[in-house]
């Protein structure tokens, strides 16, 4: 398998043996006009705290990519703190997070 194919997923399904992936799918929650898509990140028996949060603005759909450093042992857990840090990230940036670069 490729270093690419390792970093970002090869779409061949299983992810035994890295002990990295995604957790199980959570619902979008709707804040402030942003979406966040609660999207915790699988590693080892652990789950890292990340989400997406996207909201159009003019006319485009833009998207910032939130990751932390926090680890928590339940997906579900994760995927609520993910929820509240993208939250606490919108009430300090709003639509300022889209100007960043990348």
């Amino acid at each position: 398998m490729s270093l690419l194919s390792r970093l970002f997923g090869s779409g061949s399904g299983s992810d035994k043996g890295s002990g990295k992936g995604s957790a199980p799918a959570h619902d979008p929650v709707t804040y402030q006009g942003f979406t966040i898509h609660p999207e915790p990140i699988k590693e080892g028996g652990t789950y890292r705290v990340a989400a997406r949060i996207e909201k159009e603005v003019a006319g485009e759909v833009k998207a910032h990519q939130l990751i932390r450093a926090d680890m928590m042992s339940d997906p579900d857990g994760a995927a609520a703190e993910s929820v509240r840090k993208a939250q606490r990230l919108i009430d300090e940036q709003g639509e300022r997070l889209f100007d960043r670069p990348r």
